[in-house]
């Protein structure tokens, strides 16, 4: 018991910078104290004295403002930083060295009985205000974003935004052709998202991919042309895209002339 309580106490010091010493710890961290009631309550439930068991986590959340279910099954050094807000459910599971923030709902979405909780492996990290809603599996040393709603497994080592939440894919290095067509638009998406990866970008990234795709289809028909003979023209310079373009800016708000169009007006 006393080598759990320290471990319990390390693992503070190990997780929050702002944690000066051992009494402090002791007596001023609310998510230490919800666990170690739910320790209590959880020993109360497994010998059927569940009625005891629910005063016990009553109790613990009004202490704490902290509320896990005395059926939760829990690991060793669990660490719940801030945790005003932290909802836990009956049938959640949660690994090893695992860390939540406030506002964080391991919740159902089922009023059948049964496995309706969300299960974490060991080194699972949840931001503040993420909410993972039903029997999903987050794998080990996954990381959830704050504020994102889980709906479905992340796999592990995995890192999961959104609402919805979506798995990140790795960061993907620009191609040189995707670098050299950017520096003719006067404009770099990857510039944006280099030491980030976003499902946005990346849908960016596919379409600066297709518009490479297009240039050199253009060129090789241009070129194609020009050797049938076929005067073609010089073609006009592009219209570079400008951060007030992307910031959806009208072109008369940033002294930008407006393009062409074709047909009647």
């Amino acid at each position: 018991m006393l080598q759990r309580l320290r471990e319990d106490i390390r693992c503070v010091f190990d997780r929050d910078p702002a944690a000066r010493n051992g009494f402090e710890v002791l007596t001023a961290y609310p998510g230490l104290h919800a666990v170690w009631f739910h320790r209590a309550a959880h020993g109360l439930w497994g010998i059927r004295l569940r009625w005891l068991a629910r005063v016990v986590a009553n109790v613990s959340r009004l202490l704490t403002g902290i509320e896990i279910h005395p059926g939760a099954r829990i690991g060793r050094r669990f660490f719940i930083d801030h945790g005003m807000g932290v909802v836990i459910g009956e049938t959640a599971e949660i690994g090893d060295d695992c860390t939540i923030y406030h506002q964080v709902t391991l919740g159902g979405t089922s009023w059948d009985k049964g496995k309706r909780h969300p299960t974490l492996e060991e080194g699972v990290v949840i931001g503040a205000g993420a909410k993972l809603l039903g029997p999903v599996h987050i794998g080990a040393r996954a990381r959830i974003g704050s504020n994102a709603v889980v709906l479905r497994d992340v796999p592990a080592d995995a890192t999961a935004v959104g609402i919805p939440a979506r798995v990140l894919a790795p960061r993907r290095e620009p191609d040189p052709r995707f670098k050299a067509m950017a520096d003719r638009m006067g404009f770099d998406a990857y510039g944006l998202t280099r030491d980030m990866p976003d499902p946005v970008a990346d849908a960016i990234h596919r379409i600066v991919d297709h518009l490479h795709e297009l240039d050199e289809r253009m060129e090789r028909a241009c070129e194609a042309l020009k050797g049938a003979g076929i005067d073609i023209g010089m073609a006009e310079e592009m219209h570079p895209i400008s951060q007030s373009d992307l910031e959806g800016l009208e072109p008369e708000d940033c002294g930008i002339p407006p393009r062409k169009t074709s047909g009647n007006t």
